[in-house]
């Protein structure tokens, strides 16, 4: 089992960054050994993919809205993974969500319904 606990949401203008961290408790397996991303939520819309890293295929994987201008990345030492937003719009506000599973499929990596393990979540709004 794994505890996701993240931090470093808050308001932004357009054009400025943040940094969002997700800090893992895992009891049993390695952090190392997951599957980690994250996904966001918009008031309204459904929980849509952001980025990830397969825990045997790599990536990182982005969604096509964010490549370019967000960045993940993990350190496996500290038992954390980080997202890296720059040049921030409006559309990316919502709630940002971390998870975890270690059973993930590569091909189900963007499919919300398919992560076992999930944070509380850390608002994100970027006003325009």
């Amino acid at each position: 089992q794994v505890q996701l606990v993240e931090s470093g949401g808050g308001l932004v203008q357009a054009g400025g960054s943040l940094r969002l961290s997700c800090t893992a408790s895992t009891s049993g397996s390695a952090f190392r050994s997951y599957s980690v991303g994250w996904f966001r939520q918009a008031p309204g819309n459904e929980r849509e993919f952001v980025a990830a890293f397969h825990r045997s295929n790599g990536g990182p994987y982005y969604s096509s809205s964010v490549k370019n201008r967000f960045t993940i990345s993990r350190d496996n030492t500290k038992n954390t993974l980080y997202l890296q937003m720059n040049s921030l719009e409006p559309e990316d506000t919502g709630v940002y969500y971390c998870a975890a599973d270690r059973g993930l499929i590569l091909s189900s990596v963007r499919t919300s319904t398919s992560w076992n393990y999930w944070g509380q979540g850390t608002q994100v709004t970027v006003s325009s």
